[in-house]
């Protein structure tokens, strides 16, 4: 089944989690939206150096802010699913969409209350109690991991 996920990061603080998540999205054939501003300059050197070589596989697209990300997925028609360890529903019981955009906050302040409240659903990660998070990177890959084979692409993936 074709999917059409896309992984939004909201303002990212890290240009190595970029590059990791760009890695992420190549590898599964996601599409990452970033919206802006980032912590650190979104610049093509910096790109290249965190993407490696999976950057020719790689797409994203940046948004200037979260007005006209919020706007862009709206008129796509697009369900904004975010992760949050705020959230009580788990991830693992949601049926997810082709066309869903996971969205994740910054690393250092996770997601702004208004921000989460626009969203149309809100998930977490069941994790012990005695930690507080993950890398936004690793959660986007356990979640990422979890729609795709709720569609049926890890089977594709797997045949070919």
């Amino acid at each position: 089944m074709p999917h059409d996920l896309r992984i939004a990061l909201f303002q990212p603080d890290l240009a190595p989690n970029f590059g990791a998540m760009l890695r992420l999205a190549a590898c599964f054939g996601a599409v990452v939206e970033v919206i802006e501003p980032c912590g650190f300059p979104l610049d093509d050197r910096r790109i290249r150096r965190t993407g490696m070589d999976y950057l020719r596989h790689a797409v994203w697209h940046r948004h200037t802010d979260w007005a006209a990300f919020d706007a862009w997925r709206r008129g796509e028609g697009r369900r904004l699913v975010a992760l949050s360890r705020h959230a009580t529903l788990p991830y693992h019981r949601f049926a997810f969409r082709p066309d869903d955009v996971l969205l994740l906050g910054r690393e250092s302040a996770g997601l702004p209350t208004e921000v989460l409240a626009a969203a149309d659903h809100a998930l977490t990660i069941p994790l012990r109690p005695e930690v507080r998070s993950l890398n936004v990177v690793t959660a986007a890959a356990i979640v990422l991991a979890e729609a795709l084979r709720q569609l049926g692409v890890l089977d594709e993936l797997a045949r070919s």
